[in-house]
């Protein structure tokens, strides 16, 4: 544990989960009057760099999760990962600890299989047809009732890690070992879902405070093997299929409960729209909010989860971010191309000051505005090309 000394005159905000999405809820906490601690499983992590005080622990481990949570007494626990010991935070809260939204949607969203239950069996939602396995022999069976092409993907994982999608017969165990290899935790159980032929998807940003439900514009989104590479605000919907993106949302997020920012993944299709996955905090996608919104999806977050009133959330300007990604393995990076990127007109870039970089792991995001979506798009799109992830080292004579 590491930082400033406690504020006995404002309240305290837990992070758990440090990462690029953890960094701007803790700056906008900050702004609100809130004491702020970072928790994470590595030392570095970007919100640890803006918060008050930061602890590393293993974020699965129960005893040391209960360790810092008792030791620091937060009033606001704000989990910003799937990979929790989460039967220790519904202990923690029954205890009276406050989890942001409920411990209960922490540990049902953690899990493809609690979620997916719940918006399909008990909420009638609609959504692609599905099946679970736990071998490779029932995945194999599973393939066979939901049929190919199909999605296979970890029970437990983040950002679409793990995710593929299976073509053909002989593709099956590929995609076994790609979503054993990526998810997280100790779980061999995957899911396997309907390939639905989906005009567009998107992220609804959800927002339940005391005042009411709230939603963001639309956000459009584009993946690659199941992680976000580009998104945009607004996407062009037609008003009955936004009708029914948020009838599916404020059913899916009022039966979680509890106040902040949910992100509501969506397919559009020419049948209706189809829920596809909920997550109880600021989405990947939503960055693009930072230079939409007068209000961003991390500022939403925080006065929610404060019991401060929404008012209808406005679009400033159409927009797109696009996450800028390492393909080199490196403790000593640095990212190159910022003045060509910061020569396109209206745009900025955010590093986000990993300590290390990984294959594919996300270093920045590059942000655009424009008079349309698509000038943003192609706006993030150069910028984010100009950007390069290198080793130092490698750059030297």
């Amino acid at each position: 544990m590491y930082g400033a000394p406690n504020n006995r005159n404002s309240k305290k905000m837990m992070m758990l989960g440090s990462g690029e999405l953890g960094k701007e809820v803790v700056m906008e906490a900050q702004r609100m009057g809130i004491e702020t601690i970072a928790v994470d499983r590595y030392e570095g992590a970007p919100a640890m760099q803006v918060a008050h005080r930061f602890a590393v622990i293993d974020m699965l481990d129960g005893v040391q999760l209960r360790r810092v949570v008792e030791k620091e007494q937060p009033d606001y626990i704000v989990p910003e990962i799937e990979a929790i010991a989460t039967e220790t935070l519904l202990k923690l809260e029954e205890e009276g600890y406050n989890v942001i939204p409920t411990a209960y949607a922490t540990q049902l969203t953690m899990d493809r299989e609690g979620i997916r239950r719940l918006a399909s069996e008990k909420l009638g939602l609609p959504t692609a047809k599905y099946e679970f396995a736990n071998s490779l022999e029932e995945l194999k069976e599973a393939v066979q009732t939901i049929g190919l092409p199909c999605v296979i993907k970890p029970i437990m994982s983040s950002s679409g890690k793990g995710q593929s999608l299976c073509r053909t017969e002989s593709e099956i165990e590929d995609s076994w070992q790609e979503a054993l290899g990526s998810g997280r935790g100790n779980s061999t159980r995957v899911i396997v879902e309907e390939f639905i032929h989906f005009d567009s998807e998107i992220t609804l940003l959800t927002v339940e405070a005391a005042n009411g439900t709230f939603f963001c514009p639309p956000i459009g989104h584009r993946q690659e093997g199941g992680d976000y590479i580009q998104s945009w605000q607004p996407h062009a919907m037609s008003e009955g299929h936004v009708k029914q993106a948020e009838a599916i949302s404020k059913k899916i997020t009022g039966e979680i409960g509890g106040y902040g920012v949910f992100g509501v993944e969506l397919f559009i299709t020419s049948n209706g729209v189809y829920f596809s996955e909920v997550s109880p905090r600021p989405h990947d996608t939503g960055m693009v909010t930072m230079v939409t919104q007068e209000l961003s999806e991390f500022a939403l977050h925080v006065r929610a989860i404060l019991g401060l009133p929404i008012e209808d959330i406005q679009l400033v300007s159409p927009g797109s971010s696009h996450a800028v990604k390492s393909s080199v393995e490196s403790n000593d990076y640095f990212i190159s191309g910022l003045e060509k990127a910061l020569a396109v007109p209206h745009t900025e870039v955010r590093l986000f000051g990993k300590p290390s970089a990984t294959i594919g792991r996300r270093m920045a995001v590059a942000l655009s505005t424009g008079e349309n979506a698509k000038t943003a798009c192609d706006r993030t799109e150069e910028a984010a090309s100009y950007l390069n992830v290198l080793n130092r080292n490698d750059t030297k004579s």
